[in-house]
Protein backbone atom coordinates (compact mmCIF):
# COMPACT_ATOMS: atom_id res chain seq x y z
CA UNK A 1 0.00 0.00 0.00
CA UNK A 2 1.41 3.00 -0.90
CA UNK A 3 0.50 5.10 2.12
CA UNK A 4 2.30 8.49 1.82
CA UNK A 5 1.17 9.90 -1.52
CA UNK A 6 -2.58 9.09 -1.70
CA UNK A 7 -5.65 10.64 -0.77
CA UNK A 8 -7.34 8.71 2.56
CA UNK A 9 -11.33 8.60 3.02
CA UNK A 10 -13.05 7.03 6.36
CA UNK A 11 -16.07 5.35 5.17
CA UNK A 12 -18.55 5.55 7.56
CA UNK A 13 -21.64 3.43 8.36
CA UNK A 14 -24.21 3.90 5.50
CA UNK A 15 -22.09 5.24 3.04
CA UNK A 16 -20.54 4.52 -0.11
CA UNK A 17 -17.16 5.41 -1.69
CA UNK A 18 -15.68 5.43 -5.06
CA UNK A 19 -12.37 7.00 -6.96
CA UNK A 20 -10.85 6.48 -9.97
CA UNK A 21 -7.98 7.84 -8.77
CA UNK A 22 -6.02 5.55 -5.87
CA UNK A 23 -7.46 6.34 -2.68
CA UNK A 24 -6.70 4.73 0.72
CA UNK A 25 -10.17 3.95 2.12
CA UNK A 26 -10.52 3.30 5.32
CA UNK A 27 -13.57 1.73 7.97
CA UNK A 28 -14.42 -0.10 11.22
CA UNK A 29 -16.98 -2.61 11.29
CA UNK A 30 -18.65 -4.93 13.62
CA UNK A 31 -21.55 -6.39 12.87
CA UNK A 32 -22.01 -3.97 10.05
CA UNK A 33 -20.50 -5.38 6.70
CA UNK A 34 -18.15 -3.67 4.18
CA UNK A 35 -17.64 -4.77 0.82
CA UNK A 36 -14.70 -3.65 -1.08
CA UNK A 37 -14.69 -3.98 -5.34
CA UNK A 38 -11.86 -3.59 -7.20
CA UNK A 39 -11.75 -3.18 -11.08
CA UNK A 40 -8.45 -5.39 -11.76
CA UNK A 41 -8.36 -3.88 -15.69
CA UNK A 42 -8.97 -0.09 -14.84
CA UNK A 43 -6.93 0.15 -11.48
CA UNK A 44 -10.13 1.27 -9.47
CA UNK A 45 -12.31 0.86 -6.78
CA UNK A 46 -14.77 1.86 -4.07
CA UNK A 47 -16.62 0.61 -0.56
CA UNK A 48 -19.92 0.54 0.83
CA UNK A 49 -20.20 0.24 4.57
CA UNK A 50 -23.76 -1.05 5.90
CA UNK A 51 -25.59 -1.55 8.90
CA UNK A 52 -28.58 -3.12 7.99
CA UNK A 53 -29.01 -6.02 5.42
CA UNK A 54 -31.75 -5.35 2.72
CA UNK A 55 -34.11 -2.27 2.19
CA UNK A 56 -38.07 -3.69 2.07
CA UNK A 57 -39.18 -0.45 0.42
CA UNK A 58 -38.11 1.30 -2.63
CA UNK A 59 -38.10 4.17 -0.63
CA UNK A 60 -35.94 3.33 2.25
CA UNK A 61 -33.69 2.05 -0.51
CA UNK A 62 -30.51 4.17 0.91
CA UNK A 63 -26.77 3.30 1.30
CA UNK A 64 -27.81 2.06 5.13
CA UNK A 65 -28.77 -1.29 3.78
CA UNK A 66 -26.65 -3.65 2.05
CA UNK A 67 -28.52 -4.46 -0.88
CA UNK A 68 -29.23 -0.59 -1.91
CA UNK A 69 -25.05 0.03 -0.69
CA UNK A 70 -23.75 -2.75 -3.21
CA UNK A 71 -25.76 -1.37 -5.87
CA UNK A 72 -25.04 2.29 -5.46
CA UNK A 73 -21.25 1.31 -5.90
CA UNK A 74 -21.82 -0.83 -8.64
CA UNK A 75 -23.70 1.47 -10.98
CA UNK A 76 -20.64 4.09 -10.02
CA UNK A 77 -17.88 2.18 -10.96
CA UNK A 78 -20.19 1.31 -14.70
CA UNK A 79 -20.67 4.84 -15.01
CA UNK A 80 -16.66 4.99 -14.80
CA UNK A 81 -16.62 2.52 -17.43
CA UNK A 82 -15.80 -0.53 -15.41
CA UNK A 83 -16.58 -4.01 -16.31
CA UNK A 84 -18.68 -6.68 -13.64
CA UNK A 85 -16.18 -8.90 -15.60
CA UNK A 86 -13.46 -7.49 -14.61
CA UNK A 87 -14.70 -6.64 -10.96
CA UNK A 88 -13.88 -8.38 -7.67
CA UNK A 89 -15.07 -7.97 -4.28
CA UNK A 90 -14.22 -8.57 -0.91
CA UNK A 91 -16.33 -8.63 2.02
CA UNK A 92 -15.46 -7.69 5.34
CA UNK A 93 -17.28 -7.74 9.00
CA UNK A 94 -20.50 -9.14 10.25
CA UNK A 95 -19.31 -10.12 13.29
CA UNK A 96 -21.69 -10.97 16.76
CA UNK A 97 -21.39 -10.64 20.60
CA UNK A 98 -21.27 -13.78 22.30
CA UNK A 99 -24.22 -15.20 22.93
CA UNK A 100 -25.87 -13.60 20.47
CA UNK A 101 -28.93 -15.66 18.84
CA UNK A 102 -29.07 -16.94 15.23
CA UNK A 103 -29.10 -15.50 12.26
CA UNK A 104 -27.42 -12.80 13.82
CA UNK A 105 -27.37 -8.92 12.30
CA UNK A 106 -23.99 -9.68 11.61
CA UNK A 107 -24.81 -13.31 9.49
CA UNK A 108 -27.77 -11.48 7.64
CA UNK A 109 -25.93 -8.74 6.75
CA UNK A 110 -23.31 -11.08 5.27
CA UNK A 111 -25.85 -12.73 3.44
CA UNK A 112 -27.14 -9.74 1.49
CA UNK A 113 -23.91 -8.85 0.99
CA UNK A 114 -23.38 -12.70 -1.12
CA UNK A 115 -26.75 -12.26 -2.27
CA UNK A 116 -26.16 -9.02 -4.20
CA UNK A 117 -22.81 -9.71 -5.40
CA UNK A 118 -24.20 -12.92 -6.84
CA UNK A 119 -27.20 -12.13 -8.23
CA UNK A 120 -24.95 -9.21 -10.43
CA UNK A 121 -21.98 -12.39 -11.34
CA UNK A 122 -19.35 -10.21 -9.21
CA UNK A 123 -16.46 -12.89 -8.25
CA UNK A 124 -16.04 -12.47 -4.44
CA UNK A 125 -11.94 -12.82 -3.98
CA UNK A 126 -11.96 -13.58 -0.31
CA UNK A 127 -14.14 -12.89 2.87
CA UNK A 128 -13.31 -12.11 6.57
CA UNK A 129 -16.25 -12.18 8.53
CA UNK A 130 -18.06 -13.29 11.69
CA UNK A 131 -17.06 -13.79 15.32
CA UNK A 132 -17.28 -11.60 17.90
CA UNK A 133 -14.02 -9.04 16.91
CA UNK A 134 -14.01 -5.83 15.23
CA UNK A 135 -12.17 -5.47 12.38
CA UNK A 136 -10.44 -2.43 11.17
CA UNK A 137 -9.91 -1.94 7.26
CA UNK A 138 -8.02 -0.64 5.00
CA UNK A 139 -8.33 -0.84 1.35
CA UNK A 140 -6.09 1.20 -1.58
CA UNK A 141 -8.49 1.78 -4.71
CA UNK A 142 -5.44 1.81 -6.46
CA UNK A 143 -3.74 -1.94 -5.94
CA UNK A 144 -6.75 -3.32 -4.59
CA UNK A 145 -4.48 -4.36 -1.52
CA UNK A 146 -6.04 -4.86 1.47
CA UNK A 147 -5.50 -4.80 4.74
CA UNK A 148 -7.43 -6.11 7.76
CA UNK A 149 -6.58 -5.65 11.74
CA UNK A 150 -8.96 -7.79 13.90
CA UNK A 151 -9.70 -6.29 17.71
CA UNK A 152 -11.22 -7.23 20.72
CA UNK A 153 -11.86 -3.80 21.93
CA UNK A 154 -12.91 -1.22 19.30
CA UNK A 155 -12.25 2.14 21.03
CA UNK A 156 -13.87 5.66 20.08
CA UNK A 157 -11.00 6.90 18.50
CA UNK A 158 -11.30 4.01 15.60
CA UNK A 159 -13.97 5.44 14.23
CA UNK A 160 -12.50 8.57 12.98
CA UNK A 161 -9.86 9.89 11.07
Amino acid sequence: MNLTKQQTYYVEPGYVYFSTKATLLRAVVGSCVAVCLWDKQNKCGGMNHFIKPKAQEQTDATPVYGNAGISALIKMMEDAGCEKSNVVAHILGGGAPEGETQPTLGQRNVEAAREALQRRQITILAEDIGGPIGRKIAFDTGTGELAVLKTNNVRNGDWFA
